[in-house]
């Protein structure tokens, strides 16, 4: 599959292991440059370079994206490093120990929403501009099964990832005349590492692909139930 995107830098954060890791491998197989992101810069590193001895083009770009200053840093060390950032991919995020509602609190909450939805919006307002002037932009910011179909536990982290839903919906609304698009990709449970436990506990859980070839296809536009009947959106060129 050639998606045309030699030339074409991409931003993947929290692309340190996990789903972020297979997405950025999956973008630089297609010719991107890579700029994987995390909070450890040992780990970072180790995948940037293992993306190069592979043939592919990276660099590794260090931050805490809960933190304005070092977001800043990041975006700014990522264009002194690579050029503009073409495709941003929102992956960083995650959830909070596990509460109900009845030991979940407000400060969770807060703490959830920064982590997925504004660190999203930081990441997004730095690079939009260069987008808008060059009229081509990509932007997938990935949410989870838990927006549509939340389960009891996690609340706040389920409202969280609808949040970002929402907010792509009107991210979409506001670039699209500039030859901006932005979307979500809602997986649900993909094999990684730190589920490698849970599974062996549970062996008949159920497994999805992983979302490195979704996100890799985003040159077609259309509307499709997958991940368990969560909405996945693919973007057009």
């Amino acid at each position: 599959m050639d998606l045309q995107l030699q030339n074409k830098v991409a931003l993947v954060t929290g692309s340190s292991k996990g789903i972020g890791e297979g997405v950025a491998r999956g973008l630089a197989k297609e010719g991107a440059t890579v700029l994987v992101h995390g909070r450890d810069r040992m780990k970072t590193e180790e995948v940037a370079h293992d993306i190069i001895s592979s043939g592919g083009r990276a660099f590794a770009v260090v931050g805490d994206l809960t933190v304005s200053d070092q977001v800043d840093r990041l975006v700014r060390d990522s264009k002194a490093t690579a050029g503009s950032i073409d495709i941003l991919i929102n992956n960083a995020g995650g959830s909070a120990p596990a509460e109900d509602w009845t030991s979940t609190n407000s400060e969770t909450w807060a703490a959830v929403y920064d982590r997925n939805v504004l660190a999203s919006v930081r990441i997004i307002s730095l690079v939009l501009p260069a987008m808008k002037a060059s009229r081509w932009g990509r932007i997938i910011n990935i949410s989870s099964l838990a927006a549509l179909m939340p389960p009891a536990s996690r609340p706040d982290y389920s409202a969280a990832k609808a949040a970002m839903i929402a907010m792509t919906a009107s991210l979409a609304k506001y670039v699209a005349a500039h030859g901006i698009t932005a979307n979500t990709v809602s997986p649900g449970t993909v094999h990684s590492i730190s589920l490698d436990v849970s599974i062996r506990r549970r062996p008949r859980m159920g497994l999805h692909h992983p979302v490195s070839g979704v996100c890799s296809g985003f040159l077609r536009i259309q509307l499709f139930r997958g991940f368990g009947g969560a909405r996945v959106w693919l973007f057009d060129h």
